[in-house]
């Protein structure tokens, strides 16, 4: 068959949600079900994949754990969604979270678009909004917070001065991404440049996961004795609105939280 008249396939990038299989669009269920390829996260439920993805469907682990350096490079990433979605074949690149929120989807739609590959991008629900409704606490509320700000931390470079001040003064919900590293530092910032001592904090790891766990304390707290060793992945909020995590937080701590996702699985070669 000529390469003008190739029969193309599709790529749906879609969210996984934060953890919770059950958080999952219907249209995301669906091309689970029915996708011949499916380009998973680490940050995507085992349960999710084990209980309702095609079982014919080719499953391909391209994790990112940069702690452990067994990330799949993205340029792998985008060569696999081109090569399979060439051989005709149905694929789905399944992200954990939403699609859009500190994820990579600007370059696999580059390349996609750039390689004229039909797709199709379902959002999902981002990990602040799962892990804030598991704990109870509202991101904006009337009365506490009108506003919020999702955020990430992981280079002292990033942010100016002149930001860490607005971000001490404001009275928007913080929630800081991907910071389970980071956050004492984001901590120390926040009170050298001015922030109430006795804001309130939250640490969430694993939210939404049978794993869940919530630390909740004021910033002066957390910064002399605040918890270490996170289980990642771990949303971070910072606001007036962490104290009502005290009385509508519904889901019980885990004690001894174990690892609900999987490790990043070796690097993808691509032939």
């Amino acid at each position: 068959m000529s390469e003008k008249h190739r029969d193309i396939g599709k790529v749906i990038i879609a969210g996984a949600g934060p953890g919770d299989p059950e958080l999952v669009t219907l249209k995301t269920l669906r091309y689970l079900q029915s996708a011949d390829v499916i380009l998973t996260d680490r940050l995507v439920s085992p349960e999710l994949l084990n209980c309702y993805a095609n079982s014919r469907a080719e499953l391909v682990y391209v994790g990112k754990q940069c702690r452990n350096g067994r990330s799949t490079p993205q340029a792998s990433i985008n060569e696999l969604m081109v090569e399979h979605a060439n051989a005709g074949k149905l694929v789905l690149r399944l992200k954990g979270g939403d699609v859009s929120i500190f994820s990579n989807i600007l370059d696999e739609l580059e390349a996609l678009k750039s390689n004229g590959i039909p797709f199709e991008v379902i959002p999902g629900v981002t990990a602040a909004l799962g892990a804030a409704a598991y704990a109870g606490i509202p991101l904006t509320a009337r009365g506490w917070s009108t506003a919020v700000r999702f955020l990430t931390y992981y280079r002292s470079d990033v942010v100016t001065d002149e930001y860490w001040k607005e971000l001490a003064r404001t009275d928007d919900t913080l929630v800081f991404y991907m910071s389970a590293e980071t956050i004492h530092g984001v901590v120390e910032h926040l009170l050298r440049h001015g922030i109430k001592n006795d804001r309130k904090i939250a640490v969430i790891g694993q939210a939404t996961t049978p794993e869940q766990h919530v630390f909740t304390g004021t910033l002066e707290d957390f910064s002399q004795s605040g918890p270490t060793g996170y289980i990642s992945p771990t949303i971070v909020i910072i606001g007036k609105v962490v104290a009502l995590h005290q009385e509508f937080g519904w889901v019980m701590n885990k004690r001894l939280p174990q690892e609900y996702f999987t490790t990043t699985r070796t690097e993808i070669k691509i032939d």
